[in-house]
């Protein structure tokens, strides 16, 4: 288990042996909060969640450069990719992933922002165990090395949820965690960008 971060903690990411992280896995996942529903015959069916996990990758002057998600499962430079849609959040471990070679990410990115949005306009109230981790995808066994818990409810359908920041050679993780409204990755950038 990797370190479990607080709203706006921020974690180098350089390897115990002083090298720069390069393959990285961001996690996402989380779990249905809405009531069950009843279906044909009065049997019980869980409530389906469907958030989307997308990456927004911003310059230096914050204007946004490229963006991964399900409609786009690959970033322009080649260095990120999105593994696909999960419609539900059933099920453990993380619900959506996106692979991020830190190496081969553009000169031009300064800061990837993470976020998940409820296409279907569903609440947060309606989430828990909501959480997004970085995994060291270079390191055999795939060891976690960082775990921000979201425990933020209300009535927002979206979640500007972690970052990774260049600095100096490497890069930074830090954990965002603020509410936002949006259906698309596109309807959140301007919220991501406040937070560069």
């Amino acid at each position: 288990m990797g370190l479990s971060l607080q709203k706006g903690q921020s974690l180098s990411l350089t390897k115990k042996d002083g090298g720069a992280l390069s393959k990285t896995r961001l996690g996402l996942g989380w779990d249905s909060a809405a009531p069950v529903k009843r279906g044909l015959f009065g049997t019980k069916k869980a409530a389906e969640v469907d958030l989307d996990a997308s990456a927004i990758f911003f310059d230096a002057n914050g204007n946004a450069l490229d963006q991964v998600w399900y409609g786009q499962l690959a970033s322009k430079d080649g260095s990120s990719k999105h593994t696909g849609d999960n419609l539900t959040g059933a099920g453990e471990g993380d619900d959506e992933v996106i692979l991020v070679n830190l190496q081969a990410v553009s000169p031009a990115v300064q800061q990837i922002v993470f976020v998940i949005s409820s296409y279907s306009r569903q609440t947060f109230d309606q989430v828990e165990n909501a959480f997004c981790r970085l995994v060291d995808d270079s390191t055999p066994g795939s060891p976690e090395i960082a775990r921000y818990q979201l425990t933020d409810s209300g009535n927002h359908t979206a979640m500007i949820m972690a970052k990774v920041a260049r600095e100096g050679s490497g890069w930074t993780f830090k954990a965002l965690g603020e509410r936002a409204q949006g259906r698309t990755v596109m309807d959140l950038i301007p919220t991501a960008a406040r937070t560069l």
